[in-house]
């Protein structure tokens, strides 16, 4: 049960290291409400 969480947590750090390195644009801070989203920015 610890190998598993321990994969599991070391394969979302590697593919979080990959997204942020390649440029994705990841947003972790939640949702957006208000001005920001309504001054034409789309989440996707």
């Amino acid at each position: 049960m610890v190998k598993l969480a321990i994969g599991f947590i070391a394969f979302a750090a590697i593919a979080i290291y990959v997204l942020m390195s390649t440029g994705g644009n990841i947003d972790l801070t939640g949702e957006k409400h208000g001005a920001a989203t309504a001054a034409g920015q789309h989440l996707a």
